[in-house]
């Protein structure tokens, strides 16, 4: 093979390269680098908690990959991420496969090695970090990016290019399944969270993929895959902005979505993967299909007749890679012969493919081969990442009379689902829960240590007579074990229950894909549960352990303290311990709402005024908690606020200030928000909407500044022309520590032309905090 063909050269642009290669490449060999392989889902006996849909797709997977690489090979799939095994068992299957890949070919190009990793490396073994929901509870970027740091390291050093997250879903309804996945209600919220995510895996070297494009979360009544009814300005408005800001941030692939919006299938929308993404936003990166997704545009939408329909509708209208197998792209060579694709249509999508192939080192001559796993994928900088993520995700919602605990009383029960069982604290896309089920025979456990909330107690109340009754499962109606509890209470002088749900895949939890559900009661029999330990008159703390928000109207007015903790991983057990007895101060805030009724669809906090209540409904759609609460058990104060002028231009900036003191003789932090409204505009708007945020954190006594350069373009609107632009006339500013508590607020007045305004528009607030 002759190595000094300009392709093969560190030393020239990629884009000669890939030119050089493409024109060397014939139909069948530029199509294999469109498709993908998945070894790992080969079809097996599965457990009792799998997925009746996953069994259906294993059945896709016959093809032998060395039939599968013959021309090459666009991407291999989950190596890692689909059975138990370890680094160094993963990383020489890598190496086998991508040998096969190479030598199967004449230009012996390796594959995109991708895995999830949404809650940390979908692998046995890896640090289980907390779910999404709970990094959006932070409102911590810093943080987050450092996460995302730490898990792209652990991808690079197993051979990984490209990780299947992070979700730039806003949610739009709380019963869709997969509300754990995503950071939360509002769109600037996951705009910031997901960026930093994105620079945190992009700099370790690996892709971050942003999913799911676009409005996947908006499905009608939240069922997963669900049709999508909203409008172009929703879109515009409320779903796309987080991916616009993500891909500034610098993410190389999206996953486009399995729904559709208004009946066009996302990938078949060249509106959204071309006029959008490409044209508008400027991305030069690779569009992948969710996994099936391609072939779901036949068997599901039925908006072609087959697989091949589908592989030419989907490239047409923007699609690079099909994954996780390759079953409609295979017919792309005979479609491009038969003058069905034009050959342009594959170059297109193949010199993206082979440009981020170059950008990572393999079409380089020299190329490293070897995998060098680490060790572990536990490691102790992993953990205590893990943990400060934790501790900075429980919110306390009301302390009520028990806490913090402090001392602790003589005789405490512990009851509940979450209480006992690690798999409570773990997302749906997390490998114990995601992979492990598959595997009924697997003796090894979890993989890693995780502290249970009982375990954790144990060590937080060392001196403490703690009992425990399980009470009822999370799922399930079977109430035989809540007598037991009910009497373990009465005889107790303080009782913590841990309800919440168990995350799963398509029916096999109470949460995550698959797992939507009707309304937004506890699981299972665990409201009866909380309510029969109410009724002894004995004290109850209720912890909600979950990955979507559930109704509590009608038990929060009766615990003795209740709080809330989105799945927050492995370390999540002492972090709940933590802020149960005063050792953490909580400083978790709701990146949703918690509805204080089950029934219908709820409305996010991003309602018009017609969603406040009024006469004019009998419904009261006012949240049990605003998104953005949270309290502290020495909470900061919120002190001298200023806007620096009345008047601003409709291309000029204003500056926000708002001074934050710490009365405590202890440290402390608070979440200082800023809130913008537009009380008259030419469409209608939210009510009002977060514009941006900063985590301030204050040693005893200390104060500090907060100055929030807020920029006229955070006002922009999507207008009836659907034109995105900054209106003028009067906005509202507001800065408080929840969207329904914000002490402090004032009118600027924008004033100038009507601007039209674009893709260069200011995305962010930044944010300035000065010690004082």
């Amino acid at each position: 093979m002759d190595t000094t063909e300009a392709w093969r050269d560190r030393a020239v642009p990629i884009a000669i390269r890939v030119r050089d290669l493409l024109a060397r490449m014939t139909v069948e060999e530029k199509a294999a680098q469109l498709g993908s392989r998945w070894l790992g889902n080969t079809p097996r006996e599965f457990g009792p908690d799998s997925a009746p849909m996953e069994q259906a797709f294993a059945a896709s997977t016959a093809v032998a990959l060395e039939q599968a690489a013959r021309h090459g090979l666009g991407h291999l799939t989950r190596v890692y991420g689909s059975a138990p095994v370890s680094p160094a068992q993963g990383a020489a299957e890598l190496a086998r496969q991508q040998e096969v890949v190479v030598a199967g070919s004449r230009f012996g190009i390796p594959a995109i090695a991708h895995e999830e990793c949404l809650t940390g490396v979908t692998a046995y073994g890896a640090t289980v970090y907390p779910a999404a929901i709970a990094w959006a509870a932070s409102f911590d970027p810093d943080l987050v990016g450092e996460m995302a740091a730490a898990i792209g390291h652990d991808l690079a050093g197993l051979g990984v290019h490209q990780g299947l997250s992070p979700l730039m879903d806003v949610v739009r309804d709380y019963r869709w399944g997969r509300v754990e996945e995503t950071l939360g209600e509002d769109p600037y919220l996951v705009a910031e969270l997901g960026s930093a995510y994105v620079r945190g895996l992009e700099g370790a070297g690996i892709v971050a993929t942003l999913k799911h494009f676009a409005g996947y979360a908006a499905s009608r009544a939240g069922r997963n895959h669900g049709p999508v009814s909203a409008g172009r300005r929703e879109l515009l408005d409320v779903v796309l902005p987080p991916f616009e800001a993500a891909v500034a941030a610098g993410a190389r692939s999206v996953m486009h979505s399995y729904n559709d919006v208004d009946s066009v299938p996302a990938g078949v929308d060249d509106w959204l993967l071309t006029e959008i993404l490409r044209e508008q936003w400027g991305f030069t990166g690779t569009v992948v299909s969710d996994y099936w997704a391609t072939p779901f545009l036949a068997l599901m939408h039925k908006v072609v007749p087959d697989h091949a329909g589908a592989a030419e509708a989907t490239l047409r209208a923007g699609t690079d890679v099909e994954l996780p197998d390759t079953l409609c792209f295979a017919h792309l060579p005979d479609l491009v012969r038969a003058g069905r694709v034009e050959e342009a249509l594959l170059d297109r999508a193949v010199t993206r493919v082979l440009t981020q192939k170059a950008e990572l080192g393999l079409l380089d001559a020299d190329r490293k081969p070897a995998v060098d796993p680490p060790e572990s994928l536990d490691a102790p900088v992993n953990r205590d990442i893990a943990r400060r993520l934790a501790d900075a995700s429980i919110i306390l919602l009301d302390p009520g009379t028990a806490l913090p605990i402090g001392e602790p009383p003589s005789r405490m029960l512990v009851v509940g689902p979450c209480a006992d069982d690690a798999r409570t604290f773990m997302g749906c896309y997390a490998f114990p829960n995601h992979v492990l089920p598959k595997f009924p025979e697997h003796a090894g456990g979890l993989g890693i240590p995780i502290p249970t909330a009982l375990d954790a107690l144990r060590a937080e109340f060392p001196g403490t007579e703690l009992s425990f009754e399980v009470g009822c499962d999370v799922m399930g109606d079977d109430p035989s074990g809540i007598p037991a509890a009910v009497t373990a209470a009465a005889g107790a002088d303080l009782v913590v229950a841990f309800v919440g749900d168990r995350a799963g895949m398509f029916g096999g939890g109470t949460s995550g894909e698959g797992c939507d559900v009707d309304d937004l009661r506890l699981p299972g029999r665990q409201e009866e549960l909380v309510t029969r330990l109410l009724d002894t008159g004995t004290p109850v703390v209720v912890v909600v352990v979950s990955g979507r928000p559930y109704a509590l109207g009608d038990l929060a007015s009766r615990t003795a303290g209740l709080v809330q903790a989105f799945m927050p991983g492995a370390e999540g057990g002492a972090a709940l311990a933590g802020v149960l007895s005063g050792r953490i101060d909580p400083g978790g805030r709701l990146p949703v709402q918690i509805p204080r009724r089950p029934g219908g669809q709820p409305f996010t906090y991003l309602q018009p005024p017609l969603g406040e209540p009024s006469t004019i409904s009998s419904v009261d759609t006012t949240p049990l908690f605003p998104f953005g609460h949270g309290l502290s058990y020495h909470p900061l104060e919120l002190g001298e606020f200023s806007i620096d002028r009345e008047e601003v231009d409709t291309a000029g900036e204003i500056e926000v200030r708002c001074v934050v003191r710490n009365p405590h003789e202890v440290p402390g932090s608070e979440v200082v928000q800023l809130y913008l409204s537009d009380p008259v505009a030419s469409v209608v708007r939210p009510v009002r909407w977060l514009a941006g945020f900063a985590r301030v954190r204050l040693e005893a006594g200390e104060s500090a500044e907060v100055v929030f350069r807020v920029h006229a373009d955070r006002t922009a609107l999507v207008d009836r022309d659907l034109r995105r632009v900054v209106e003028p006339g009067e906005i509202e500013v507001a800065v408080g520590t929840s969207s329904r508590d914000l002490p402090h607020h004032g009118p600027v007045r924008l004033t100038g032309p009507r601007r039209v305004v674009g893709h260069d528009r200011e995305l962010r607030t930044p944010v300035r905090i000065a010690v004082l």
